[in-house]
């Protein structure tokens, strides 16, 4: 019944999405395709409401997290049913993006930064289509997960690194940044986002858990199930409150989705940004 499946996943709520949002201090990268690899020492900004949660993502999907959401994002038989469902839900909204970037027809040979790109879900089909990929993750583990499943299908150039958000640097004509939010506190949502939009020359895709009496009223429910999984907070979004922060950052909302099974539910914004 669909509402002892919402029972189900409200007491699964907090295992939230793989892709985190901020590393260690420490900074390291792959790029897939060559034989050199570089280390070098970075100075995170550190936002001080956040740290706990950065510790607590960071620890998680390096260690036990890691083994299972590696899991999730592949095409193992080691997965139970709700994992089963998440990654369904977590490929089609991948799915939906790449659908949008297919409609244009105009990706090859255009920058894109996957901050939060776990084990290279999105990244790795957008460097097939011929994109320029830069892209980072909280997890050491994930990364180089994603610069290997890369290297084995072939793919040079795409660089994965493990790297603080708001660390990233650059310029990029995309900047993606899907399912990181959940592991991001409420009130620094409008500077995350601020800052994705600051490194985007062209768009944004953006998505995130949204705050909604229904869901709010899931996660309350699942907060009086303890269990292995509930290893990280999570946090819904008031979807207003996005949207205001991509309009405030100078970009509008071009394209948007919503995906939802019986344990995954995710909205997706495409903000472009406003020419002068």
């Amino acid at each position: 019944m669909k509402t002892v499946s919402a029972v189900i996943f409200a007491a699964l709520f907090a295992v939230g999405s793989v892709e985190a949002f901020a590393p260690s201090s420490t900074r390291s990268s792959v790029v897939v395709g060559s034989k050199c690899s570089t280390t070098s020492t970075s100075s995170p900004i550190i936002l001080s409401s956040t740290v706990d949660d950065k510790t607590e993502v960071r620890d998680y999907f390096n260690t036990e997290g890691f083994s299972r959401w590696n899991k999730i994002y592949s095409e193992s038989d080691e997965v139970n049913k709700v994992q089963l469902d998440i990654r369904t839900g977590h490929a089609q909204t991948i799915q939906k993006i790449l659908n949008w970037i297919d409609d244009d027809g105009n990706i090859k040979g255009k920058s894109v930064c996957d901050c939060g790109c776990g084990v290279g879900s999105l990244a790795i089909p957008l460097a097939q289509m011929g994109a320029k990929i830069t892209a980072s993750d909280i997890s050491d583990s994930m990364s180089k997960e994603a610069a290997r499943r890369a290297k084995e299908l072939g793919i040079r150039g795409a660089k994965f690194y493990t790297s603080d958000l708001e660390s990233v640097k650059g310029k990029y004509n995309t900047v993606t940044c899907v399912d990181v939010a959940i592991h991001y506190p409420t009130d620094k949502m409008s500077e995350m986002i601020g800052h994705l939009c600051s490194i985007s020359t062209d768009r944004v895709i953006f998505s995130f858990a949204p705050k909604t009496w229904y869901y709010v009223g899931l996660k309350k429910i699942g907060e009086f199930f303890p269990g292995p999984s509930k290893t990280t907070r999570a946090y819904l979004h008031e979807e207003t409150a996005v949207r205001k922060a991509l309009q405030d950052a100078g970009f509008e909302i071009a394209r948007e989705e919503m995906t939802g099974t019986n344990f995954y539910f995710s909205r997706l914004l495409e903000a472009k940004r406003v020419k002068k």
